[in-house]
């Protein structure tokens, strides 16, 4: 008789061990080039407005074009690798981007770099879903969300880092250097994942790609686990006959779906205004060009901290607590880095700028774990990536508006005022995933786990 294995119950009720340690490390590096990438312009946006000689509202349309880039592809390509899979894609993606990177390096002109940034973020879009996909399907069921999470740091460790970085070799190299360094690093990488990273299991019993290849995976996940060479690896999930995209508001999915889509849209937008915008109205306000460099890295740096944070305490009370919480301190320590009196304080305003951070960046990875856990494995990818994308559209007003506001002298107590709205919006969101039921599809019993094979 032939022996039935639940795949999904095998990775479900496994320990952590060095295979699933790899799979984190290697996403986790995508994830650190993604952050580096999309914050590197801002960090070499006034030395390029110097050496160029002109005005700063005009690299506006060049922080636009990384993101609308993003958006085209997160819309766009995102199905993608629900239909050939979670690897070829971030392999594919990684070199893209890498190449993207090095062509922004040799830019002289803001149309090329518009065309480069744009480029770029058509392969940045498949990064991200399919990195927190697969991170999510090869995770026990005791602590995903913390996984997940793990990986998301390495975005916000890019964006971080990427101001220490760029700021000791922009001295040194100039702000070429920072993106061929960026493009030559996931070149590397891109070569290394093609050696090491699997594909996802779930996918493979999908796609009927093989036993042989289930097999091997699963040893690795769980050695101690006997799995007979005639077994029959099987889900407890149905693979849907329609298209992806449709199949997100079916069955019940539809509301959940449309709010995930708004707190994205709010929360990025709130995001890319500030980690764009962040060091020039510093700088405008009176600060000096090294506080202004500062808070950029300490807005990183507490969503890097959140990230961290917010992870394993959603493993233990559940997200609407967490988000609702982190959203609502959003608006008000926003709101507070504009307030005469905390920017009298050098350290008044960046403690508020770290729990900006905190809350705003910390907050957008459990907003891509959740989608993650909310959809089935079929349409992981398709979910995370269309989620993604509506926020993009807000990731490209953000900066956009911001330069509007700016020339319109807006003083900075208004922008960070205005800046605080979004936050608002995602806390009304997230209540109302939580009494749609989206919420509770999600929910984890709390849990430890143990990290040893």
């Amino acid at each position: 008789m032939t022996t039935r294995i639940d795949v999904t119950g095998v990775i479900d009720n496994g320990r952590l061990c060095p295979y699933h340690w790899l799979i984190i490390a290697l996403c986790a590096m995508c994830l650190i080039m993604d952050g580096f990438d999309v914050q590197a312009m801002g960090y070499v946006a006034a030395v390029v407005i110097r050496e160029w000689g002109i005005a700063k509202e005009l690299l506006a349309p060049v922080f636009g074009a990384g993101l609308f880039g993003m958006l085209v592809g997160s819309l766009t390509l995102s199905t993608l690798a629900d239909r050939i899979g979670r690897r070829p894609v971030v392999i594919g993606a990684t070199l893209f981007f890498s190449a993207c990177m090095l062509g922004t390096g040799f830019a002289h002109s803001i149309p090329e770099l518009i065309g480069w940034r744009f480029a770029a973020g058509l392969g940045l879009a498949c990064i991200m879903p399919n990195a927190m996909a697969l991170t999510g399907e090869y995770s026990p069921r005791r602590i995903p969300v913390m996984l997940m999470m793990l990986v998301s740091c390495g975005y916000v460790l890019g964006a971080a880092v990427g101001g220490l970085i760029t700021a000791a070799m922009i001295p040194a190299l100039g702000w070429r250097s920072v993106f061929l360094a960026g493009g030559a690093i996931p070149l590397g990488l891109g070569m290394l994942m093609w050696l090491a990273l699997p594909e996802s299991i779930q996918f493979l019993i999908f796609r009927q790609r093989g036993d042989s290849r289930v097999r091997r995976s699963l040893a690795r996940v769980s050695p101690a686990t006997p799995f007979p060479e005639d077994a029959q690896f099987v889900m407890d999930e149905q693979e849907p006959v329609g298209v992806p995209f449709i199949e997100l508001f079916k069955d019940g999915r539809a509301r959940a779906t449309l709010l995930l889509w708004l707190i994205n849209f709010a929360n990025l937008l709130a995001m890319y205004f500030l980690s764009n915008w962040l060091p020039t109205v510093m700088r405008d306000a009176g600060h000096s060009a090294s506080l202004a460099v500062l808070a950029g890295t300490t807005l990183w740096g507490g969503g890097l901290i959140g990230t961290l944070a917010l992870g394993r305490i959603i493993d233990r009370i559940g997200f609407t607590r967490v988000l609702v919480t982190a959203f609502l301190v959003a608006g008000v320590t926003t709101a507070a880095i504009g307030n005469p009196m905390v920017t009298a304080s050098p350290v008044a305003v960046l403690v508020s700028i770290g729990l900006t951070g905190f809350a705003i960046i910390g907050g957008q990875p459990a907003l891509n774990v959740l989608a993650a856990m909310y959809y089935p494995t079929s349409l992981r990818a398709t979910g995370i990536g269309w989620s993604l994308g509506i926020g993009r559209v807000g990731s490209v007003i953000g900066p956009v508006v911001g330069g509007a506001l700016l020339h319109l002298q807006w003083s900075s107590s208004v922008l960070f005022l205005a800046a605080a709205v979004p936050a608002l919006v995602s806390v009304a969101g997230v209540v109302g995933i939580h009494f749609s039921g989206g919420v509770y599809a999600v929910e984890r019993p709390a849990g430890t786990a143990s990290l040893d094979c």
